[in-house]
Parts: structure tokens; sequence; C-alpha cells
């Protein structure tokens, strides 16, 4: 198997690795062998072209797999740290809020990977990821520094660190 590349990596906290390698197995074992005893229990129902209860269980099925492969593929690329310190610095697992040059109102994100919050959908909020362009300008910044990248469409921007803490769900 080959190392990830730096790009490839997803940051995870161990919390998350754990949430999400429980999830892995959950569809691995329990998940499959009860979606695989409902498309059987509808195929003894006779006429699989008529079966609403064999198709749903058929797309709940597709649905499981590619979260499966979903989250082997991330699991595989993983990168586990510890929790960042409460020291102000952006790094990945931090909720940082950030102020675009010209705007009035700040943003608040996490700096890390969208799966930490895959468990959670109380947690409403944005995630960039440490490689992106905003993501690899603020790394490493405090706040009162400015960073300074290139969006996606060629334009310059610049963003003032208002704080970074870590990230709690």
């Amino acid at each position: 198997m080959t190392q990830p590349t730096a790009e490839s990596v997803i940051w995870l906290t161990q919390e998350a690795y754990e949430r999400l390698a429980a999830e892995l197995e959950h569809l691995r074992g329990p998940a499959r062998a009860e979606i695989s005893r409902r498309i059987a229990d509808a195929r003894e129902e006779g006429d699989l072209r008529e079966n609403g209860g064999y198709h749903a269980a058929r797309e709940e099925q597709s649905k499981s797999e590619a979260r499966l492969l979903q989250l082997e593929d991330m699991l595989s690329r993983a990168q586990v740290g510890e929790t960042p310190s409460n020291n102000g610095i952006v790094e990945a697992g931090m909720e940082v809020t950030v102020k675009f040059e010209g705007a009035s109102d700040s943003e608040t994100f996490l700096l890390g990977a969208r799966e930490v919050l895959a468990l959670d959908d109380s947690v409403d909020v944005s995630v960039y990821s440490p490689q992106s362009p905003l993501g690899s300008a603020i790394v490493g910044k405090q706040p009162g520094d400015t960073a300074t990248f290139t969006a996606p469409n060629d334009r310059l921007v610049s963003v003032e660190i208002i704080s970074a803490k870590p990230f709690a769900s």
C-alpha cells in the first residue's frame, strides 16, 4: 500500500478517527447483515419488479456500501493527531475566525476534515482543508496576523486572523 501524499492526507483527531472507525465496523458488520436480511425478506414476497421494499433495501445497500468505501479510503489516508493546544496558533483541528479584506463581517470555520463532523448533524460550520488555498495560507498564523492567498479565480485575497481555538463538536 502506498503512503498518502501531503495533499491527500486527512487530518483527524484521535476521537474523530475512533468515531469513523466505529462507523466503518458497524457498516461492515451489523448494518450489512441487517440490509441483507431485509433484501432476503423482500425477495420472499415475490415479484421483484413491483416490490418497493426490495428496491428500497437495495438502494440502502448501495448507499451503505458507498459510505463504507469512503470510510475505508478516508481512514487509510488519515493522519491522527492530538487535539490542538489552545495557544491561538492556527493548525488543523482549530475553529478559526477570519475577516476577509473589505468585508464587514467575520467568518468562522473548522480547519480540518469535514468527516470530523460526519456523525454530528447538530454542528453547522463550514470546513476548510489545511491544504486548501485559504487553509495553507493561515496555518501557523495567530490572531492579528494577515495572510494572503490566491483564490480559485486567480484573485489575491487577504484575511486577518481574528481567533483560533480548538474545535469542540
